[in-house]
């Protein structure tokens, strides 16, 4: 451990300032919009073409052209639709430092809160992939985020600056993608590789991340960092100039989303999401003219250890096998996708249970994994998106169920989900199957290793024992916390990972798996037991990535055996623990639609299930689930599924009795 601590120590722990990125001012270009009048619906990926080497060549031209122009050194880094990456470009002659912060005003002391990716290291590369990444994976053809959007949605009041506000709806979902999980790959032989692929930092929310278009689908994404800070806004309610945004703008041109799909066109909650605060009028110079890569001599494509990006390389297209991602013939009725491996072969296919030493002839069989996978594939198809363009489109999600190991059992997702669901909605499975669990706090008092924070003299700044979630839960809910078999979905797991208790409400305290907010310990980047679960493990793969050391991260993101959190923990809502009349035997997640519609795909997916299979599973009892306790005299919430969900019908309280 002690070697571990050393290496760290090499990515210097400073004290964070500013917030947001970097100013730029320029003169207003003449710039022709992107050709913003192509739309799909959600199934035109099999026909779209991929980013070819010169697609890839014309971004970064784009990009460096304009970066030039506002008198900065950029990196930029360009990916495809499931995470390979195709370039990275850094026009400095020497790496820039990065620092990552969020401006609390007293530095927060544990998570990725005030690290210093040092000068010369790999450092601006990672934070350019993990916002290049972020674009592409939370976009479809249905929604086109940014990095911008992602900065919205994961801090602790929607909206940020909003105060007595709930937290952002995907609270959280920056902890997903992570090289330790089982599920992301690691693909950096010669060429693309079949993905999902690892994000370095997992899910950005620094401005300057969009998603690439061609013919209406996405494609990719392009990140840039040119300002050294990789950071969050903490005030949406102004338009800032930030300089990794307008160079990231700049790259998109001829590839940007189409206009009626861009998050700005998008509600939730009655408001409005945020795409950019740069528009291509914004532009110092128009990306019309820039000139080709090919006869640019500033800086130099850069090769990242475990990423590549040291050539520049073709994307694949997405919806074929060799994308990872394509048609699912044992759903094709539903026009189901699923994931493949690097030799074509099904990743998960619906199999028997793992636990058959604990729960016997109790476990989830192969049938009842794939009528789970159906029927919430099923209800998915016929519900009315929340996140989504055109109005009364069906929600495009990712299911993942898993057994009480943590097992995944089988996978399947609809055609246009976004990727970034497919991680997440395995960890939102396996987070309520865990939490449901009555060896749960045994298992969290079992992890030994400490999540340790080293100040830059190599002091030790502070110091998390995993166990003590355990005993702040029991003060905060009961003594018999993590112990009683109490059902715990995402959603209520959620209540318990704010920062304020009940979720929002300034003054109150934080749930016993959350940081102080009062006490200045929790950012977007220092959340709780969610982060502290895995940040030894993303620390090391940080570390190899921007070059400081040979290891790698091995598989698995938390330091104690088996599957049961292997890629981590997820605190939004969108899942339940599945049962055999009382008995727990897995878990259901969904990702990739709006909260609600997740609850509902994942509740009703296991009704649903359980009547074809003539009550031989179920929903968990509702007499133990957590919605029947009241830590501090406030409920819980366990699901809470939309009003009208249905395309073609006005039922009302769908979840209702169930």
């Amino acid at each position: 451990m002690m070697k571990f601590l050393c290496v760290i120590a090499l990515v210097t722990l400073l004290s964070a300032c500013g917030g947001g990125g970097g100013a730029a001012s320029a003169p207003a270009a003449a710039v022709a919009e992107s050709e913003p009048d192509i739309v799909c619906d959600g199934q035109c990926a099999l026909t779209a073409e991929a980013l070819s080497a010169d697609d890839v060549k014309k971004v970064l031209a784009q990009a460096i052209d304009q970066a030039q122009a506002l008198g900065v050194d950029a990196t930029i880094a360009v990916v495809d639709r499931v995470g390979n990456v195709l370039a990275v470009h850094r026009m400095a002659a020497v790496a820039p430092p990065v620092e990552i912060a969020t401006s609390r005003p007293v530095q927060v002391s544990t998570g990725l809160e005030g690290l210093i990716l040092p000068e010369g290291s790999a450092g601006d590369a990672i934070a350019a992939i993990a916002k290049a990444l972020t674009g592409a994976y939370l976009s479809s053809e249905g929604n086109a985020f940014t990095t911008r959007t992602a900065n919205q949605i994961v801090q602790e009041h929607f909206n940020p600056g909003e105060q007595n506000q709930p937290a952002g709806p995907l609270f959280g979902v920056q902890f997903s993608q992570l090289a330790c999980s089982d599920f992301t790959l690691s693909g950096v032989a010669s060429g693309a590789q079949v993905g999902p692929q690892r994000s370095p930092l997992g899910l950005a929310a620094d401005p300057g991340g969009f998603p690439l278009y061609k013919e209406g689908t996405p494609v990719g994404g392009v990140g840039v960092i040119a300002d050294g800070l990789y950071s969050i806004d903490k005030n949406i309610l102004d338009v800032d100039q930030d300089v990794d945004e307008l160079i990231a703008l700049a790259g998109t041109f001829g590839f940007a989303a189409p206009n009626d799909r861009r998050a700005d066109r998008i509600t939730v909650e009655g408001k409005t999401f945020r795409f950019s605060d740069a528009e291509f009028s914004d532009l110092a110079v128009s990306p019309e003219n820039a000139p080709s890569y090919d006869s640019l001599t500033i800086g130099a494509l850069i090769d990242v250890p475990g990423y590549g990006g040291g050539e520049v390389i073709a994307g694949v297209r997405f919806g074929a096998i060799e994308s990872g991602i394509a048609p699912y013939d044992l759903f094709n009725d539903l026009n189901a996708y699923t994931f493949y491996d690097q030799s074509g072969q099904v990743r998960y296919p619906p199999i028997d249970g793992s636990d058959e030493l604990i729960l016997g002839e109790n476990r989830l069989k192969a049938n009842e994994v794939e009528t789970l996978l159906r029927e919430a594939l099923t209800i998915a198809n016929k519900s009315r998106a929340q996140i989504r363009r055109p109005l009364g489109t069906s929600a495009r999600v990712t299911v993942s169920v898993v057994d009480t190991n943590g097992a995944i059992l089988g996978m399947a997702r609809t055609e246009d989900g976004p990727v970034f669901g497919a991680d997440v909605s395995l960890q939102k499975a396996r987070t309520a199957t865990f939490f449901s669990s009555r060896d749960s706090g045994d298992y969290l008092q079992s992890i030994a290793v400490p999540t340790r924070y080293l100040s830059p003299d190599l002091s030790l700044k502070a110091e998390v024992n995993i166990g003590d979630y355990v005993e702040a839960a029991r003060l905060f809910v009961g003594p018999q916390a993590l112990s009683d078999g109490i059902a715990f979905s995402d959603r209520a797991g959620g209540n318990l990972s704010r920062p304020f208790y009940p979720d929002g409400i300034r003054g109150n305290p934080h749930g016993p798996f959350s940081k102080s907010f009062a006490d200045n310990e929790w950012s977007p980047f220092s959340t709780g037991l969610q982060s502290d679960l895995i940040m030894n493990q993303l620390l090391t793969h940080v570390v190899f990535a921007v070059g400081a050391s040979a290891n790698d991260v091995v598989t698995g993101c938390v330091e104690a055996p088996g599957q049961r959190l292997a890629n981590g923990a997820q605190i939004f809502p969108g899942s339940v623990p599945i049962y055999r009349g009382t008995t727990l035997v897995g878990g259901i997640g969904v990702s990739g639609d709006g909260i609600e519609q997740d609850d509902m795909i994942s509740f009703l997916g296991v009704h649903q299930a359980g009547l074809a299979l003539g009550g031989a599973i179920n929903n968990a009892p509702p007499e133990i689930r957590a919605d029947t306790l009241s830590p501090q005299g406030e409920r819980l919430r366990y699901i809470q599924c939309p009003q009208s969900p249905f395309i073609d019908s006005d039922e009302q309280r769908v979840c209702e009795g169930k």
